[in-house]
């Protein structure tokens, strides 16, 4: 079966009806180059230059973010009106940009495809989620839509937005977002790979698609003492096992079940011999959440929990609750242009619905201020049958979603720009 697309958008003779091979070879080598070579959170500064100097030579001018990591480029006359709102032009009102954004950072995983050219040439770092291809498919996009733009043919001004550090925690969007990056911005969109959906393929849900994501670190202390003598003593080890296990199951059943409200531990640390009952003990976790309005009652329901547990053995918390991202909540509309914008250009069948991820995605933040959607981006090979994940360290992704994102977002800034003008 062909996955090449099957329908080019209606009225719309600008948008090619393939991506010029040139180009989808230039972005598979991009992609590959950054898979090569990633970088963390704050610190992708060989990866911002790599893609200035692309924007530079298309003919663009990006713009560093003040953060030092990360840039905004603008195709066509933007403006500085607020977020969301229009802005007055000759006693008129013009439509407010649409912006396209990737996330630029890697994680600090090792790589460990063995048989991969192009894995990660940096020990314990990885492009283990797929930001790698995120950022090309807004690059090309961004250079179609140039090209275009040149020919005075793009009918409404677009901004890129390549956003460091959306693997840290509360992640890099609320430091784009003060920088500027929605100013003069009316909609948004982006796409996050997904390993279950097969290459030429995209799901989509209206309403919130991922979870709310927090951390939280606990330190207990006590008195410590003898293992002969547990009575004597803060028993430690056990008031945190205690925690670990029982602070979850209390926290589920003191919200709706449905606000699917989760803790999962990720370390645990105490002691130092087998006969010494310690003085101190961490742990430290993550907190998810599908539901926006149990996400805001969240700390106080775990602080709660843990001081109960921890009190039943005297032993002393403290809590450092850190706020992460909420959920991303899909507008329904912008969900529907990137439904009928795929359905246009490669028919009705290479849309699919998706159900709600447990995963953390700063895009949630952009949403607060803008209405917008994210699109789940196929990149499993149709053959590969294997189960895969994200944020391991044998991911890949088949790159002809390179392409399928590209030609996505250049059909949803043509079809939004046709909308707007009804």
């Amino acid at each position: 079966m062909s996955r090449e697309p099957e329908a080019d958008l209606p009225g719309v003779a600008v948008l090619p009806g393939t991506l010029p091979e040139a180009l989808r070879a230039e972005l598979i080598a991009f992609r590959r180059d950054m898979h090569m070579h990633p970088e963390l959170g704050n610190q992708e500064f060989r990866t911002t230059a790599a893609i200035k100097a692309r924007l530079e030579k298309a003919g663009l001018h990006p713009r560093v973010l003040a953060t030092g990591t990360g840039l905004i480029c603008d195709i066509g006359d933007i403006g500085t009106a607020p977020a969301g709102q229009d802005r007055d032009q000759d006693g008129g009102t013009a439509v407010p940009a649409l912006a396209l954004r990737a996330d630029i950072d890697a994680l600090p995983i090792p790589d460990t495809k063995s048989e991969c050219e192009y894995r990660s040439t940096v020990p314990g770092r990885a492009h283990a989620c797929g930001h790698d291809v995120h950022t090309a498919v807004v690059l090309g996009a961004g250079l179609v839509l140039a090209e275009l733009h040149r020919q005075g043919r793009l009918p409404r001004p677009v901004r890129l937005i390549f956003q460091p550090a959306e693997e840290v925690l509360p992640g890099g969007a609320a430091d784009a977002i003060e920088c500027g990056a929605l100013t003069g911005i009316g909609r948004i969109i982006a796409v996050h790979c997904d390993p279950k959906v097969d290459a030429g393929r995209i799901g989509l849900r209206h309403g919130p698609i991922t979870s709310a994501c927090d951390r939280v670190e606990i330190s207990l202390d006590g008195s410590g003492g003898h293992t002969a003598r547990p009575h004597l003593t803060t028993d430690l080890v056990t008031a945190v096992a205690r925690v670990a296990t029982d602070v979850p199951a209390l926290v589920s059943r003191r919200v709706d079940a449905r606000s699917g409200l989760s803790v999962t531990w990720g370390r645990i640390e105490s002691g130092h011999a087998c006969n010494v009952i310690p003085q101190h003990a961490e742990l430290s976790g993550t907190v998810r959440c599908l539901d926006l309005d149990t996400w805001h009652q969240a700390p106080d329901i775990i602080h709660a929990a843990v001081d109960e547990i921890a009190g039943l053995y005297r032993a002393k918390s403290e809590i450092t609750y850190v706020r992460g991202v909420p959920p991303v909540v899909n507008d329904a509309e912008v969900t529907e242009l990137l439904r009928d914008a795929m359905a246009a250009r490669r028919g009705a069948h290479s849309v699919e619905d998706t159900a709600q991820s447990l995963g953390g995605e700063d895009f949630s933040w952009y949403l607060e201020h803008v209405p917008g959607a994210m699109a789940r981006l196929g990149v499993r090979r149709p053959e590969d049958r294997v189960s895969r994940d994200l944020h391991q360290g044998d991911f890949d992704a088949d790159e002809y979603a390179i392409t399928v994102g590209v030609e996505l977002f250049t059909a949803a800034v043509l079809l939004d720009a046709q909308e707007r003008q009804k």
